[in-house]
């Protein structure tokens, strides 16, 4: 799931990731664009509601390509990105729109 916030007085956005918290799954990242795809930079946080989330301030009026890719090895997608678009890996990369 995507959230966005516009962040007041600023021209930035603010987009949160979540995606439903699985204790046997290992530490999960997003990873896109937006921090040059590397899953150190963008670790999800359990949170109380059984949630993982982790929130990125990107340029308004882009669109950047995402996945989620998990401590052993695994990419996956979110359910509802904002749409999909073939990846140069011969997956789909999800995207989300600012």
């Amino acid at each position: 799931m995507l959230k966005r916030d516009i962040i007041k007085d600023s021209r930035k956005v603010k987009v949160t990731f979540i995606i439903p918290h699985d204790p046997s799954q290992p530490k999960v990242s997003v990873v896109g664009d937006f921090n040059d795809w590397d899953p150190s930079v963008s670790p999800l946080i359990k949170r109380n509601n059984d949630t993982r989330s982790v929130s990125v301030v990107l340029d308004p009026g882009q669109r950047y390509s995402f996945r989620y890719f998990s401590e052993d090895g695994q990419w996956f997608n979110d359910e509802e990105p904002d749409a999909f678009e073939p990846s140069e890996h011969g997956s789909q990369n999800c995207l989300v729109i600012t």
